[in-house]
């Protein structure tokens, strides 16, 4: 899950907003811990579909 998608007990606001410090302390655990959480999911797909093109495209050519 991204951090995007979060909302704060403490303050009842998003966390990616950082409106509090129990957010912003939160925020940036998130971030150290998974720097795959800050990518979109349409950034995850577009990702995954360019690997995929490129594994075709070496097999292709070995062959």
């Amino acid at each position: 899950m991204t951090y995007d998608r979060l909302v704060c007990a403490n303050c009842a606001a998003p966390v990616s907003e950082g409106r509090c410090r129990v957010c912003r302390a939160n925020r940036e655990r998130l971030q150290q811990e998974n720097q795959w959480g800050a990518l979109s999911p349409a950034a995850l797909v577009t990702l995954l579909i360019v690997l995929i093109g490129a594994f075709a495209l070496l097999a292709h050519q070995t062959v």
